[in-house]
């Protein structure tokens, strides 16, 4: 056999004592469940690299071989450039299909079987039947298929560890496989094996329903007539379903499924009255299987109108000549689907939900918020308040609000969404851990940051026990509290913190990823802060680059690393391109956030302290009391405090003494900043040596020192 497939074989005999041997290549890989695990790849990817094996195993149907003994562990997956290759190993239980001499000694013998309890076909779990063939193969690669898309194997093999041998055997030759999509809504672990695909328990099992459970149960019929033929038409049908075509794989009929349990239960059909009721109650189960299946064909009927009146705004009639961009499409389909779907209001949802992720990834939270408000009060009146589909559109709606500025009252959300997932949920439910994230992304946003550490900490640990140290969910709070630390002036933690963190990033996701930014991003904040301005501005003009080209020139992201730049330029003596930097971010974020969001007022700051250092001082002043005046619109104590102590910087740097000293305690007293922070603020030095600024000194570590005693306490 000679394909990319399949592990080549290099030598194979007989030892002087007769033991039969092979000698294949040695490949250095993970089995395919564990590998598709590891990478959290994607379904769709791993079809993708399924079909490879299908193909392999096909070739070596060609070349007359059935392996029998198919398995993950015997599908190993190897890296070559980059790229994953399956390599399937341990012919050890093959058979040729060849014609046989008659006086040759047979592998199996007659009455024997050979094979995995949990992947072996019917026909070898058989004793009495001697004509095994390629489509116990194909029954083989149906069972990975199910692993690889569930995470589960369709059979409780642990329980027919407790079975005799023959009850267990008829065990899997009479007992059908539960849907693939119904096992991922049964199992309690559904969201652990989500996470392993990069989504979630709904999402997952929406995403297999339907083709995929057709396609995996022909794979798994028992009668191996209604199986498919080869590897070939498995890999097909697979590929159709890549493509957005026909599946040729159907549910099987009411008339084959009744004759399936009339097998199984001769004894009992024989009985008149006994027969009757499980007819009556086959009949109803087929009438609710058929009505679920009218009801999933209804929705995509529903789901195929909606995105083709999605797409009728590209048509020259609509265009008007213009280009058309997805933007415009999205736009076009969150102003329609208020009635789009009118008929179906959980699917609305869903489709709302999916429209206010987009946006936030976008960066344009305004359009996600009332979008996810709409999804939000739908699912709380079809499904319910503790139904996991509306805690997760309240915990984005936490995020998109805190994302907007509304830290209070994102704050107060994910509080109430967090003690509802870890009743339901567990503690350690990736959803509740989400919403740990979630919590301390709003206290570290409203200045709380020794409690914010705390959440960050037992979140971490949490994560780093159930989903693995270099999970995504994992290396992002990693992120959080390096930045976290930097806020509490442990910059040295930080830093070795956040260098690990984007290590990972850089490896598992990639360069370009908007994880992997924000990390380089978080790593020049930290520079910025240690006064090592010049290899700041080198990670920031790198992550720039990148920003502009994948994120668009108006992303939030993109605005806030021209923002670390300009402080990197400005600590450089850059000072014409640091204050064209902070004017081209002030004029989009007031264009895209609006005049009073944190991100607007904070670069209003740093654009007057810039005018400041240049001795502009009447220019300056102008843009402290429009800071000022914005903070306290949002009466958020840490952003009136952050600007008041703007303020004193300006004041000090002008040489107004007692204005900055008044200037200053106005900040402190509102909760900024850190007493390292000030004692430590070049904009400030003017000001030492005065008694007063020491006495301001001391009152801010008094502050903070309380502040931290009531966070232990709490």
């Amino acid at each position: 056999m000679e394909h990319p497939a399949i592990a080549k074989v290099f030598d194979a005999g007989t030892t002087p004592h007769g033991q039969p041997y092979l000698a294949m290549e040695y490949v250095d890989g993970l089995p395919i469940t564990d590998y598709c695990d590891r990478k959290c790849l994607s379904i769709r990817e791993r079809l993708r690299l399924f079909i490879q094996v299908c193909e392999g195993v096909q070739h070596a149907h060609q070349k007359a071989i059935i392996h029998r003994d198919l398995k993950p562990s015997n599908i190993l997956v190897a890296e070559i450039d980059g790229k994953p290759i399956p390599r399937i190993i341990d012919f050890g239980l093959a058979k040729t299909i060849l014609p046989q001499v008659e006086d040759r000694t047979l592998l199996t013998q007659q009455g024997a079987f050979l094979g995995t309890p949990g992947y072996m076909s019917p026909e070898q779990a058989d004793p009495g039947m001697h004509d095994v063939d390629t489509r116990t193969d194909v029954y083989s690669l149906g069972i990975v298929l199910y692993e690889l898309l569930t995470g589960t194997l369709p059979f409780d093999t642990k329980h027919w560890q407790q079975m005799r041998i023959e009850e267990a055997l008829r065990h899997l030759r009479e007992t059908d496989p539960e849907l693939p999509s119904s096992k991922i809504s049964s199992s309690t672990s559904s969201n652990s094996h989500a996470q392993a695909r990069s989504t979630d328990a709904a999402h997952l099992a929406g995403a297999i329903r339907g083709d995929l459970d057709w396609i995996t149960l022909k794979a798994l019929e028992k009668d191996r007539n209604r199986r498919y033929g080869t590897a070939s038409e498995l890999a097909d049908d697979l590929g159709r379903y890549l493509e957005n075509q026909a599946v040729r794989a159907r549910p099987a009929s009411p008339a084959y499924r009744l004759a399936k349990y009339i097998q199984r239960n001769r004894a009992g059909v024989t009985v008149g009255a006994s027969a009757l009721t499980v007819l009556v109650t086959f009949a109803v189960a087929q009438s609710i299987q058929l009505k679920r299946i009218t009801h999933e064909r209804d929705r995509a009927d529903r789901i195929t109108e909606f995105m083709t009146s999605m797409f009728t705004v590209s048509n020259p009639s609509e265009a008007r000549g213009g280009a058309i961009t997805a933007r415009e499409i999205l736009d076009k389909s969150s102003n329609d689907i208020g009635k789009g779907l009118s008929n179906d209001p959980e699917l609305q949802a869903k489709m709302m939900y999916t429209m206010a992720v987009t946006y936030r990834g976008l960066g344009l939270y305004s359009r996600a918020q009332p979008l996810q408000e709409r999804a939000l009060e739908i699912q709380r009146r079809v499904l319910g308040p503790q139904h996991p589909e509306t805690l997760r559109s309240m915990n984005l709606l936490a995020d998109t609000l805190g994302d907007e500025g509304h830290d209070a009252e994102a704050e107060k959300i994910s509080r109430e969404v967090l003690a509802v997932r870890r009743r339901v949920l567990g503690p350690k439910n990736p959803d509740t851990l989400r919403s740990m994230v979630t919590l301390g992304g709003t206290l570290y946003r409203q200045a709380q940051y020794a409690e914010a550490e705390k959440v960050f900490r037992d979140v971490l640990d949490l994560q780093r026990q159930v989903l693995g140290p270099e999970h995504p969910d994992t290396v992002g709070s990693m992120n959080d509290l390096a930045s976290t630390y930097s806020q509490e002036g442990r910059n040295a933690e930080a830093v070795k913190m956040i260098r690990e963190t984007l290590e990972i990033r850089r490896r598992i996701l990639g360069p370009d990823h908007p994880d992997t930014l924000a990390s380089m991003m978080n790593l020049a904040n930290l520079l910025n802060g240690e006064a090592q301005y010049g290899a700041a501005e080198t990670v920031c003009r790198e992550a720039l680059e990148i920003q502009r080209r994948v994120l668009g020139p108006d992303h939030p992201d993109t605005l806030m690393a021209m923002n670390d730049l300009a402080t990197a330029l400005n600590g450089t003596g850059q000072f014409a391109e640091a204050e064209s930097l902070r004017r081209q971010t002030l004029e989009i974020r007031r264009r895209t956030l609006g005049p009073d969001h944190p991100y607007t007022l904070l670069n209003i700051g740093a654009l007057a302290l810039e005018l400041s250092h240049e001795k502009r001082y009447d220019d300056a002043e102008k843009l402290f009391r429009e800071e000022i005046e914005g903070a306290n619109n949002t009466h958020r104590p840490g952003l009136i405090s952050a600007a008041w102590y703007d303020s004193a910087c300006g004041s000090a740097i002008a040489g107004h003494r007692a204005q900055a000293l008044a200037f200053l305690r106005q900040a402190i007293d509102l909760g900024q900043p850190s007493p390292d922070d000030i004692a430590s603020d070049s904009d400030l030095k003017s000001l030492h040596g005065d008694p007063r600024f020491e006495a301001l000194v001391m009152r801010a570590k008094d502050r903070a020192a309380m502040l931290a005693k009531n966070a232990t306490a709490q």
